[in-house]
């Protein structure tokens, strides 16, 4: 599979051709977003490459920023411009790995609290770090947070 910015650089390609103005935006949008993430990270004047882990959260980040605008546009009765950004997020969404079920979530949390040998909640941080590398864009991490505090503050049913 096409690593994730060249997904992106051939879908605006492809929108330019199309003339498909909203969906040529929202993919020159996410470039802007992966160059900028780049400029943010240079080394000595020297730009240095983002991992796929970077870009999916900045995507995730992206569709997370359009909910919330979306929302607002609907509670301000602006509906054609929440629709255009709830089009964006399918877009962006198109990009993404699929979203984990609930149950899917539970049980990668498990296996991450297993596999870090977590026992209280000063753990949490490898907990995260373990599932970020795993699952980046494919879970909402500030969901995750409270399930794992809640797990490792549990008393022991041993």
């Amino acid at each position: 599979m096409a690593d994730l910015r060249e997904r992106v650089v051939t879908a605006v390609k492809h929108a330019m051709k199309q003339k498909a103005a909203i969906r040529l935006a929202t993919l020159r949008l996410i470039n802007a977003a992966i160059k900028d993430k780049e400029i943010a990270t240079r080394v000595n004047g020297e730009t240095q490459a983002i991992s796929e882990a970077d870009i999916l959260a900045i995507m995730g980040k992206m569709v997370k920023q359009r909910l919330e605008s979306a929302r607002a546009y609907e509670e301000a009765g602006r509906l054609d411009l929440s629709e255009r950004e709830r089009a964006e997020i399918e877009i962006i969404e198109e990009f993404l790995p699929q979203q984990l079920t609930d149950a899917e979530v539970e049980a990668a949390i498990s296996e991450a609290i297993t596999e870090t040998a977590a026992a209280s909640i000063r753990d949490m941080g490898r907990v995260m770090g373990v599932l970020k590398a795993a699952y980046t864009g494919q879970m909402d991490f500030a969901s995750v947070g409270p399930i794992i505090k809640q797990r490792l503050c549990a008393p022991s049913s041993g």
